[in-house]
């Protein structure tokens, strides 16, 4: 008997089939890298970014030609005025001076109130002395007055963000430092200095520093925010807060003298400096559940789904890394390929989609498009980003078919990343005209871009035609700063100057936030683009054999050109550095809501 193949499997017979010509495809001729499928991706991503920044550009010429016009037709209109008989003149002044005093009229406000002063025992007029604005229409380059915040959550939050920014910047200057490397590698003889050394410094700093404290700080604002619940006690989250900070000083202390665990990219501290990181993670864990099991609300919103799971995970990929039962051999590589990974993805990218999820509706004053966009990008993104892992060891000693899984995995993250990406955008349909008077909606916006284009062009570079390239070169390190820095950390950036006028009632200088902005921006597209360039030509001259030390003296103009994007991007975390002081230093102004709460906490204990 002949074996019957129904229709379900005939789909995904063809689907395997189409599948595998990317995933099984070896033989790649360099003649051939522009008609290379994970080449055309990026260059079509890359370009993306790009034409919006023309766009814009446009826009700014367009602005400026209206102008020059409007200044021309005053100048017409003074020409026409000069040319008048002076009779006109007089009889013109007339009229303009009865125009001018019917519109400088204003009532005096007591035509119907009388004399009395207004009263509003329950809170429920904003502005009443203020009548020449619409007070329904909020205003455009101010961040909109909040109901308070209790202090103590406040001052956690604001610490958790001091800290973060604090290791951005010290980790970003090693950084900045690392790059002047490339181009001056004679620079210093101290060890504690070398490259081997610092590098891992400069990443883990900014990964468990600058990351994970800004991303848990703002945590405890959404968590608590969305299940409408209130603080009891916060005594475990700044025992958390001190391990994490513990953990990446001892960290960083170990890894320049030369001590650290070897066992590969992002788990280089040896394991009780990580114990510290875990258990503060753990006790953050515990506080976020315990509040959501307090919620006033019978459902639990999107935003804790993320932010909760991706805790978890973290723990989950953390014990996966430096537990020893697996750590042999091959085990090894592909733990480290896992742990990697899903701590970009399942720790970082899924704790602040979460937090997308809660600041881009609430900012805009609009709802999230679709509820159902986000659990399906949520469950997608679980399923396909957990075995993504190995797809960094292609034509490895690792199993062929765990290598295919990794690709068919990448490519379905297409799925996750589609979702989110419709659902922001779609949120946003309606409010683009914002962007230009706001100096948060830019950074969600490139956000947002770079979350596409970022993602995309990692599924591209998961192909094993494009691996040949790729692997190994520098390419991996602009892939990585467009994901973590133009997805993560525009992202972060966003919700501080979002959330912190809320918190302390200051904004910051907002011409130094465009400059915050564009500095980064720029920077990062200098350091990213001639890198995936230079990266690119030296896989080619790596398949044609050309000597290695050939094609890393060819790199020295990509460097350069990375040297001037990191200097531009460290250049604007000092600008952000600054701006986050200004929002909240103190002033010789009484607090009158912490004196209030703090009355009421007394009152509540008595």
């Amino acid at each position: 008997m002949k074996p019957k193949i129904s229709k379900q499997g005939s789909f995904v017979l063809i689907f395997l089939l189409l599948s595998s010509i990317c995933a099984f495809g070896q033989e790649q001729k360099t003649k051939d890298i522009i008609t290379n499928p994970g080449v055309l991706i990026t260059i079509v991503l890359i370009l993306i970014p790009l034409l919006i920044a023309v766009y814009l550009a446009t826009a700014k010429v367009r602005n400026l030609v209206k102008k020059v016009k409007a200044q021309d037709v005053n100048e017409q209109k003074t020409a026409i005025s000069q040319s008048l008989r002076e009779d006109e003149l007089k009889t013109l002044r007339q009229s303009l001076e009865n125009r001018k005093t019917a519109v400088e009229y204003k009532l005096t406000n007591k035509e119907l109130g009388g004399d009395l002063p207004p009263e509003d025992a329950k809170g429920m007029i904003h502005r009443v002395s203020e009548v020449n604005i619409a007070r329904f229409i909020p205003d455009k380059k101010r961040s909109t007055k909040r109901p308070s915040v209790n202090p103590e959550l406040a001052k956690l939050i604001i610490w958790y963000l001091g800290g973060a920014a604090f290791w951005l910047v010290l980790g970003t200057s090693i950084g900045e430092y690392l790059g002047i490397k490339f181009v001056a590698p004679d620079v210093d003889h101290i060890s504690w200095l070398s490259f081997g050394r610092l590098r891992p410094v400069h990443t883990n700093m900014v990964f468990w520093g600058w990351c994970s404290l800004a991303m848990i700080g703002l945590g405890y604002y959404v968590v608590y925010t969305v299940s409408n619940t209130i603080v009891k006690s916060l005594k475990s989250a700044w025992l958390a807060f001190w391990l994490i900070n513990a953990s990446v000083m001892l960290g960083s202390l170990s890894l320049m003298a030369g001590i650290n665990n070897g066992g590969g990219e992002y788990r280089e501290y040896i394991w009780p400096i990580m114990l510290l990181f875990a258990i503060g993670v753990v006790i953050t864990l515990i506080n976020y559940l315990n509040i959501i099991a307090k919620r006033a609300t019978k459902e639990i919103y999107v935003s804790n789904w993320y932010i909760v799971s991706a805790v978890i995970f973290t723990i989950v990929i953390t014990l996966v890394a430096y537990l020893p039962f697996w750590q042999n051999g091959l085990g090894e590589t592909i733990a480290q390929g896992y742990y990697m990974h899903q701590g970009v993805g399942m720790w970082f990218m899924l704790f602040v989609l979460g937090l997308v999820y809660y600041f881009l509706p609430q900012q805009l004053n609009t709802p999230i498009y679709s509820y159902s966009l986000g659990i399906l990008a949520f469950w997608t993104q679980i399923l396909f980003y957990t075995v993504i892992g190995t797809h960094h060891f292609i034509f490895s000693a690792i199993p062929w078919w765990l290598q295919t899984t990794a690709i068919v995995g990448s490519v379905g993250m297409l799925i996750p990343v589609a979702a989110g990406t419709t659902n922001f955008l779609m949120t946003m349909r309606g409010n683009f005209h914002k962007v230009g008077s706001s100096y948060t909606l830019p950074f969600y916006l490139v956000g947002i871009v770079f979350y596409f284009t970022g993602s995309y062009q990692g599924t591209a570079e998961a192909f094993r035609s494009a691996n040949l390239y790729w692997h190994f070169t520098d390419f991996t390190v602009a892939h990585s700063h467009l994901t973590m820095y133009g997805i993560i950390t525009f992202f972060l950036w966003a919700f501080i100057y979002t959330l912190v006028p809320r918190l302390t009632g200051k904004e910051p200088t907002h011409g130094l936030v465009g400059a915050h902005f564009w500095m980064a921006l720029i920077g990062m597209m200098f350091y990213t683009v001639p890198l995936m360039i230079g990266s690119t030509l030296r896989g080619v001259e790596w398949m044609e054999g050309k000597p290695f030390i050939d094609t890393v003296a060819n790199m020295a103009p990509y460097w350069v050109w990375r040297a001037i994007g990191g200097s531009l991007m460290w250049a604007s975390h000092l600008i952000f550095a600054y701006n986050l002081y200004t929002m909240t230093r103190k002033s010789g102004d009484i607090d009158t809501q912490t004196v209030l709460f703090n009355q009421l906490n007394r009152e509540d204990n008595i």
